[in-house]
C-alpha cells in the first residue's frame, strides 16, 4: 500500500478538488510497523474529526462512551455505547456532534495483516456493515482484547509485531461473529487459487484502489482470462464481476453526491463517465432515483473542502 503511512506531522494527502481529505497512517519512525492503536486521546484530534474524510488504512473502533453520531458513507449511526465500527480504505466517515467520545481506536494498513486467504474480503464485508452494538458479554471480551493490544504496542517488546498481528486476527475473526444491522459473515473466503483471485477482484474494486476499469481489464491486471474471473468471483459472491463493479461504482457516485460539493457532471467524471446524460441513466437504473434527487433526499451533504468548508 505504497503512500499510505508517513512519519508524525506530515500533512494529509491533498484530494483532488471538491474531494473529502484522505487521511494516512503515521508511523512512530521510518522503519515502524504499520499498525497503531490507543485511546481517541492518544491517537490524536483527527481520531474525532468532525469533517468527512477518508483513510489509506483500515480503522477498528471500539466506542466505550459518548454522544452524538458516527456517519458512515450515506448511513448515520446513534451513539449508544458500547459498539464496535469497522472503516475500510476509500469509505467516507465523520463524527457528528460527538461529545464524550471514548474508547481504543486500531489502525493498519493491509501489509499489516497476516498472510490469510480471508482477511481482506473479511475486511471488506465487514466495512459493509460497518455499526456493531456489543452485548456485556461481547463488550467485555472486546475490552480486554484491546487492552491487550495498546499494551503490547506500547511496550514494543521483543516480537511485539507479531503478538499484535495474531491478537489483530483474533479481533477480526470474533468480530465476523457479530450479527449485524442487516447480515451475519464468515470468516472464511473460498480456498486456492479462486480466492485468491476473487480478494484481488475486491481489492480492485474498492474506493482506494478503483480506478473504473472494466472486467476484463481487471481481469488483465490479475493475470487471469476474463471467464476464470468470472468464475472465481461467482464462486466466491455468488454474484458476477461485473454486477460487483457497477454496484461500487454506484455507491461511489452515492458518496460523492452525499459528501462533497462536486456537480452532477463531476460526480459522473469522477466515476468514470464521459457522458453525464448516460451516468445519469446508470445511476437511475441501479437506485431508482436520478442524481440530483438522491441528493436532495440525503441533505447532511457537507460543502467541499475547496469551497470555504472545514480543513484538518
Amino acid at each position: 500500500m505504497r503512500g499510505s503511512t508517513v512519519l508524525p506531522g506530515t500533512p494529509c494527502a491533498a484530494p483532488r478538488a471538491g474531494d473529502p481529505p484522505v487521511h494516512r497512517l503515521e508511523l512512530r519512525l521510518p522503519d515502524d510497523v504499520p499498525f497503531a492503536t490507543g485511546s481517541f486521546d492518544a491517537v490524536g484530534p483527527l481520531s474525532r474529526a468532525a469533517f468527512p474524510h477518508r483513510h489509506t488504512f483500515y480503522e477498528i473502533v471500539h466506542v466505550t462512551a459518548g454522544t452524538g453520531a458516527h456517519v458512515v458513507d450515506l448511513a448515520r449511526w446513534e451513539l449508544r455505547p458500547p459498539h464496535l465500527a469497522v472503516i475500510v480504505p476509500g469509505q467516507v466517515h465523520h463524527w457528528e456532534d460527538a461529545h464524550g467520545l471514548d474508547g481504543t481506536v486500531v489502525l493498519f494498513t493491509e501489509d499489516f495483516l497476516l498472510d490469510h486467504p480471508g482477511d481482506r474480503d473479511l475486511l471488506r464485508r465487514l466495512g459493509e456493515r460497518p455499526w456493531l452494538t456489543l452485548d456485556g458479554p461481547t463488550h467485555a471480551r472486546t475490552t480486554g482484547l484491546m487492552a491487550e493490544l495498546a499494551g503490547e504496542y506500547g511496550h514494543g517488546a521483543a516480537g511485539f509485531a507479531t503478538v499484535l498481528r495474531s491478537l489483530l486476527r483474533v479481533l477480526l475473526v470474533r468480530t465476523a461473529r457479530l450479527p449485524g444491522p442487516e447480515t451475519t459473515c464468515t470468516a472464511e473466503a473460498p480456498a486456492g487459487r479462486f480466492g485468491t483471485v476473487a480478494g484481488e477482484f475486491a481489492r480492485l474494486i474498492t474506493p482506494a484502489g478503483a480506478d473504473h476499469r472494466s472486467v476484463r481489464e481487471c481481469a488483465e491486471r490479475i493475470g487471469v482470462t476474463p471467464g476464470y474471473l468470472t468464475e472465481a468471483v461467482r464462486a466466491a459472491t455468488g454474484r458476477t464481476p461485473g454486477a460487483l463493479l457497477r454496484e461500487a461504482r454506484t455507491r461511489e457516485a452515492q458518496r460523492l453526491l452525499v459528501g462533497t460539493g462536486l456537480t452532477i457532471r463531476q460526480v459522473a467524471a469522477r466515476v468514470g463517465f464521459d457522458d453525464p446524460a448516460y451516468s445519469c441513466r446508470f445511476f437511475r437504473r441501479e437506485t431508482g432515483h436520478s442524481p440530483g434527487d438522491f441528493r436532495k433526499h440525503h441533505d447532511r451533504r457537507v460543502p467541499s473542502l475547496e469551497v470555504d468548508g472545514p480543513r484538518p
